[in-house]
């Protein structure tokens, strides 16, 4: 049935005698549609960034919004428990998409999610990161002729070897809306071409979660987070590890150096290690052992992590998002990657680039034990509001 916008029915109102309202709002009032935006989530990365989107869209009011989990991770420890944990709404859609190649991965997650938009058309959507599911989503909303909104927007590596910054190119190249982590982002979308007027420096979606969680933590029983016992084990003076880059695992010899040099900062400093899957199958082909004090333990879900992380003397990882978070809570990180697309950490924050020459990293870590590890500052912006930002902006461009 056609149905006449609020304005018409005004107009039709006055100029008809046909019409005779009965009972009902008065036309002048009936409420206008929001405008409705699609959160895109699809892996672990993801929902430490989606979390605090969805409180500042409940708390601002002025857009409908609906969460589609593409499932590019779709077990419990890399998925279900971060809804729970961090008070995410279940999702309206769910698309079981994970596994397989990148190809076939990104393939699936486009097609499910162009037959979600032909059946329930958003006005926007809004990717996070740089992930698969964040490449698949933003090529079929602009094939759809839909508003693309990128947050954590501008980062670049300059390693077109990584999955992530091809994800990152594309999807910036086609954003109508980029909001933006730090200055670099900011250069780096300017130089590429993007609409200085779609262009938004608003901190780090990723900050605001951490400091919420960290305050959630401090509610909780530590004895009911697996971590803890791990801490137990360790006492109070231990690092923490994590590997998942393909450019660190999938090659043999630099995961043996990277295992030589875990094993030597070991004898100094205990170290904790949750394992992602793909990483604990690598090492399983290494004829190389990790040492009885590198701690191995199962991926934990995020507060159990955070319990672990936050009171370590040293993180040691080559994930992009706990360069961000050790920042955000001032705690001694080295980079165990080549290049980083994230280099407010290192000039402003608490983060070393240490690169994967075993020699480098265990120097770097024996100088960050004796002399307390680099606190750095937390940049500028990333003080918990970049959620309330990116709502206030999009609200406006979208009304």
């Amino acid at each position: 049935m056609y149905e006449l916008a609020p304005r018409d029915l005004c107009a039709y109102m006055q100029h008809s005698t046909e019409f005779t309202p009965t009972f009902g709002t008065a036309p002048s009032a009936l409420p206008t549609k929001r405008p409705t935006v699609h959160l895109v989530a699809g892996a672990r990365p993801n929902f430490m960034k989606i979390a605090p989107l969805v409180r500042a869209l409940k708390a601002d009011g002025r857009l409908d919004w609906k969460l589609v989990h593409t499932g590019q991770h779709y077990d419990h420890a890399m998925s279900d428990v971060f809804f729970e944990e961090l008070d995410i709404p279940p999702p309206h859609v769910h698309f079981n998409c994970g596994g397989g190649t990148h190809a076939e991965q990104t393939g699936r997650v486009m097609q499910a999610f162009e037959t979600h938009c032909q059946n329930d058309r958003p006005d926007a959507v809004l990717v996070v990161g740089d992930v698969n599911s964040t490449l698949a989503c933003s090529v079929v909303a602009k094939k759809a002729g839909v508003k693309l909104a990128h947050v954590e927007a501008g980062l670049r590596s300059g390693d077109r070897g990584m999955p992530e910054e091809i994800n990152r190119i594309v999807t910036d190249a086609l954003s109508d809306w980029h909001f933006v982590t730090e200055p670099a982002g900011l250069a780096h979308l300017r130089r590429e071409g993007a609409s200085e007027r779609g262009i938004f420096h608003v901190g780090h979606v990723m900050v605001d979660n951490v400091m919420h969680q960290a305050r959630q933590l401090a509610q909780y029983a530590p004895v009911t987070l697996p971590s803890e016992t791990v801490k137990r084990q360790l006492g109070v003076r231990y690092g923490v590890v994590t590997l998942h880059r393909p450019s660190n695992v999938d090659v043999p010899e630099v995961l043996a150096g990277l295992v030589k040099a875990l094993n030597r900062i070991s004898q100094d400093l205990p170290l904790a290690f949750p394992v992602h899957p793909r990483t604990r199958e690598r090492l399983g082909r290494l004829p190389l052992a990790l040492s009885p004090r590198v701690h191995l333990m199962p991926p934990q879900p995020y507060m159990s992590f955070l319990n672990l992380w936050m009171d370590a003397r040293l993180v040691l990882t080559d994930s992009g998002g706990l360069q961000e978070e050790t920042t955000a809570l001032g705690v001694p990180c080295l980079t165990l990657r080549e290049n980083t697309e994230r280099p407010i950490t290192v000039d402003e924050g608490s983060n070393t680039l240490a690169g994967t020459n075993p020699e480098r990293i265990e120097a770097l870590a024996q100088r960050c034990l004796q002399n307390g590890g680099k606190r750095g500052r937390r940049p500028a912006l990333w003080d918990g509001n970049a959620a309330a930002r990116i709502v206030d902006i999009l609200a406006g461009e979208m009304a």
